[in-house]
């Protein structure tokens, strides 16, 4: 019998789930296994997990689990090193050359284990099947403004945290803007499932909008227009042949600019399409100032929507959730393509 384990998220402030407990019971009607582990700060409670039939583990328990059960989580494992010998499905971020990356392929081969990277889990024609996209481009446009009403005002976006829905979150910008003359905003990748979230809460809150896709940069740049808006979104992911929209020298050219937010946010790989800025920032520091003359911030938190955990935990576990079902049929489907782009780059280890 398929056997799907749910582990608890390892990660501080990650609360989100990618299945629903309506999930689970549709995956225990299939004829699939499901344990769901204890967790502290899960958006959704465990005893409705257990209620659909689900079975309970303790915290952070599946190096122990059954070596034929399917661990499945969202954001990274612990870094300490362990080889990993289960099939695993998450967010590995490791298909891009990222030095992080190496190190986690590097276990998965010295313990025999998978990773089908939820990333990678793509339809025949490559569009992803499930995505954190929209509430990622809702919460990081978010951020990048408080970021801007928080310049203007002379300092730094201070921590941010969950916030209990969309509309506290929107309502919190819209004080954070009161009083100042509206940024113009620039979104690059506006038809996109990210590039619509950010979309949505400019035009929630009024903001003066200019939107990009693949027609208005098809012709690779340079791109001077991006430096004309006070915000810029990147909701664009860094793959080869991405174009760059603000090359290093812009932070010090003359510029309307002011906050960058960078929510596809992957400094570390060498398509990355912002070169002003080389990390992540978070919930604590939101915020990178990569110069004063005048204030340039970058946001590049990598777990936004984890700031909108409920609406965005329900959102994509309704899209995975099909293919979830068809866990007994792995080398089929998104299943194989995941599985062959692992091998891929498993034989492109050093």
């Amino acid at each position: 019998m398929t056997h799907l384990w749910v582990r608890a998220e390892q990660r501080p402030q990650e609360e989100r789930v990618g299945i629903t407990p309506e999930g689970v019971r549709a995956l225990i009607g299939a004829g699939i296994r499901v344990t769901i582990e204890d967790s502290s700060q899960r958006a959704l409670p465990l005893q409705p997990y257990l209620d659909a039939g689900a079975e309970a583990a303790p915290f952070a328990s599946w190096p122990d689990a059954p070596q034929d059960a399917i661990i499945f989580g969202l954001k990274e494992l612990p870094a300490d090193g362990t080889p990993l010998r289960h099939r695993h499905i998450f967010f590995g971020h490791a298909f891009k050359g990222q030095p992080a990356g190496q190190v986690l392929l590097a276990r998965f081969r010295a313990g025999g284990g998978v990773l089908y990277d939820l990333e990678y889990l793509t339809d025949p024609e490559g569009r992803r099947v499930a995505a954190f996209g929209y509430w990622a481009g809702y919460a990081g446009a978010a951020v990048a403004l408080l970021a801007y009403g928080a310049q203007a005002r002379g300092g730094l976006c201070a921590p941010v945290a969950r916030f209990a829905d969309q509309t506290m979150m929107r309502d919190a910008v819209a004080q954070a803007l009161e009083g100042l003359t509206p940024p113009r905003v620039l979104v690059i990748g506006a038809l996109g499932r990210v590039g619509t979230g950010a979309g949505d809460l400019c035009r929630a809150l009024g903001l003066p909008l200019t939107e990009w896709d693949m027609a208005e940069t098809a012709h690779g740049g340079p791109f001077p227009e991006v430096l004309t808006h006070e915000v810029f979104l990147n909701c664009i992911l860094a793959r080869p042949g991405t174009p760059v929209f603000v090359p290093e020298e812009a932070a010090r050219a003359p510029r309307a600019l002011r906050v960058i937010g960078d929510i596809a946010c992957d400094p570390d790989s060498e398509f990355s399409p912002i070169k002003v800025y080389d990390r992540v920032t978070d919930w604590a520091r939101p915020v990178l100032r990569v110069t004063g003359q005048p204030p340039l911030d970058v946001m590049a938190i990598d777990n936004l929507p984890s700031l909108l955990p409920v609406e965005s935990s329900l959102d994509f576990a309704a899209q995975l959730l099909p293919h979830l079902m068809t866990l007994d049929r792995l080398g089929e489907g998104v299943w194989a393509r995941a599985r062959a782009e692992f091998d891929k780059n498993i034989r492109g280890l050093a």
